[in-house]
């Protein structure tokens, strides 16, 4: 498997989709505009190599980037 780092906000943004926020919740926890995380969570799902926000917890749980 290949070793992926991710930024401590990348972590937080996973943090807060697995726990089932949507966009302008995480934007208004993170003091982001709504476009920054959707544009944040673009280039984390292709670093990831996912599609969904549900793949991205997924993968982040089977990478050890979150846990279960």
């Amino acid at each position: 498997m290949i070793v992926l780092h991710i930024t401590p906000l990348e972590r937080t943004v996973l943090e807060c989709l697995a726990n089932g926020a949507a966009l302008r919740e995480i934007a208004g926890r993170l003091g982001l505009d709504e476009r920054e995380v959707e544009s944040n969570l673009t280039t984390l799902f292709v670093r990831m190599g996912v599609r969904t926000r549900a793949e991205a917890v997924a993968a982040a749980v089977r990478r050890g980037l979150l846990a279960p």
